[in-house]
């Protein structure tokens, strides 16, 4: 076989966004409604004002990223937290409108109309994000639609030299409560049927930015608060291996809103069950107990938390994230890949 191809523009942002040991150590608040509702709630409707989360992205981007490889902001939200970012640190931007409509079936994605590849590169962006809600047993002409929109998203992102992540979420349409045990049975499959999907070449995506394949609070020894244990260690380490091993490309973990000791067992459990997972893009699990305390004391607050707490939160990941596997290892190894400029590829 061959070297993997990678054009320079890509394989130069794949390296930005990674730590030296070519692990994505990322950090995730690209989130915009849930966002103003977090912080609406915690400091009153009275007090709230949309400057809040304005200074709380700012902050959390301003004080975290000297501890991580990258971060992923929303523009629309997150304009300060761009500005104020580690000049060491990636940045990852959002691509995708927040939500879906919901008088249409399917949760069909849609990109931020005023937005491009070519304007985020020209915005500082090191690679574009795009969450697509992911239903594999859909009817086929809904999952039509999204392979359509993500074949047209990967050629956008190969024409502007730009890492594309994409973050596949999955849900089914009879059970709709995807905290539920019901929901845990069945989402093993659908999380490994969709990396099956979308490390497929022809979409082009770099990274998928994946959900772990289990509900990890029903993995028998590690339930609370009365929660059933719907898997064995066994079983819920085996579907850790299978979902890696039908990753063909490079994928990275999201905490989902999980507790940080959570995703903290999650990542352990991942690699001592040979998942090679390549990093993470971890968002509330790392910063979300400081939404309180900005809403307590402010600005004062909040960087007093996030220089103690946030970090240990940080620090903690990147010791587990030692045990991550490098984003190149998907394609071989860096001898393996051969790096070619794409304004004179043939």
């Amino acid at each position: 076989m061959g070297k993997k191809r990678i054009s320079r523009g890509k394989f130069e942002k794949m390296q930005q966004l990674s730590n030296n040991d070519g692990v994505i150590a990322a950090l995730a608040i690209d989130q915009r409604g849930s966002m103003v509702k977090m912080m609406e709630t915690a400091v009153g409707p009275d007090k709230y004002s949309v400057d809040m989360v304005y200074e709380f992205k700012e902050l959390v981007s301003e004080e975290l990223t000297k501890y991580v490889s990258a971060i992923l902001l929303d523009e629309q939200y997150g304009f300060k937290g761009m500005a104020a970012k580690n000049p060491n640190s990636g940045l990852i931007m959002s691509y995708e409108k927040t939500g879906y409509d919901v008088s249409t079936p399917g949760r069909l994605p849609e990109l931020l109309p005023d937005e491009s590849c070519q304007r985020l590169l020209k915005k500082g962006a090191d690679a574009a994000k795009v969450l697509v809600y992911y239903n594999p047993d859909e009817p086929k002409e809904i999952l039509e639609k999204k392979h359509a929109f993500l074949e047209r998203l990967g050629d956008e992102a190969r024409t502007a030299d730009i890492p594309v992540f994409v973050e596949p979420i999955v849900y089914d349409n009879e059970i709709t409560d995807d905290h539920s045990p019901e929901f845990a049975k069945i989402k093993p499959k659908k999380v490994i049927d969709t990396i099956k999907e979308f490390t497929k070449d022809k979409y082009h995506i770099d990274v998928l930015k994946v959900e772990v394949p289990v509900l990890f609070k029903y993995v028998e020894g590690y339930t609370e608060n009365g929660d059933p244990a719907v898997y064995t260690q066994e079983e819920a380490a085996a579907y850790f291996k299978e979902a890696s091993d039908a990753a063909t490309r490079p994928f990275i973990y999201l905490s989902a809103g999980v507790p940080t000791k959570t995703f903290q067992d999650e990542l352990k459990f991942a690699a001592k069950h040979g998942a090679k997972y390549s990093g993470i893009l971890g968002g509330r699990a790392t910063w979300r107990e400081g939404v309180p305390a900005y809403a307590k004391g402010g600005k004062e607050e909040l960087v007093r938390w996030l220089d103690t707490k946030g970090k240990e939160n940080v620090d903690a990941l990147n010791d587990i994230l030692k045990g991550a596997t490098p984003w190149y290892e998907a394609y071989g190894g860096l001898d393996n890949i051969e790096v070619f400029d794409l304004n004179t590829a043939e």
